[in-house]
């Protein structure tokens, strides 16, 4: 089943100097980059990535509360809330901030089941529980507790589509349809025939 996703290697990876580490760990897996670019996002570009929907900002606020009684914090304390959509709301702009407070490269992958096999390769989104040999695992200790103590984004490193539709529509805000272009690997007769 060959799919197409999305991935960002956001600010902080461009900074440490991590993309060709990144890129070669995708590619090696069999991965075909058919879509590539350098993007320094506007704010109103980058607030446009992320869902608007409150069950989506529901569900990142319910992972930030987990991870503050993982580590017995008071949410309150840090972000003056318990309520997970008021949470959301607030990691949604801190995750738009950081996004377009540098340089992105917008990369479009292309392979069989390409959005679970991006995913596996990048590891959990929240670093700290990455595996290690994953990119998040190899290259990030950061946690939703500290990012939020600090009211900022997790720097996590990357941004991975985590399922068809949002790799469609995440494609769609970063490429124009000619800045994606077909072509056959080398391997791809030996690998997938």
């Amino acid at each position: 089943m060959v799919e197409r996703t999305l991935v960002l290697i956001k600010p902080d990876g461009i900074k440490r100097g991590l993309i060709g580490e990144i890129l070669h760990r995708y590619e090696r897996a069999g991965l075909k980059i058919v879509g590539m670019k350098m993007v320094w996002s506007d704010r109103d570009h980058a607030m446009k990535h992320y869902p608007t929907t409150d069950e989506h900002m529901r569900m990142m606020g319910e992972k930030s509360l987990k991870t503050y009684a993982e580590y017995g914090l008071d949410p309150i304390k840090y972000v003056g809330t318990k309520d997970p959509l008021e949470i959301g709301k607030m990691i949604r702009q801190w995750n738009a901030d950081f996004i377009s407070s540098g340089p992105v490269l917008a990369i479009v992958l292309e392979g069989n089941h390409a959005i679970d096999n991006v995913r596996m390769l990048t590891g959990n989104t929240i670093p700290t529980f990455a595996a290690p040999g994953t990119i998040r695992g190899d290259f990030s200790l950061d946690s939703p507790a500290l990012a939020n103590s600090r009211k900022r984004a997790v720097k996590n490193l990357i941004h991975a589509s985590g399922d068809v539709s949002e790799a469609e529509r995440e494609i769609n805000h970063w490429f124009k349809k000619e800045e994606i272009h077909s072509y056959t690997r080398a391997e791809e007769g030996v690998m997938f025939e």
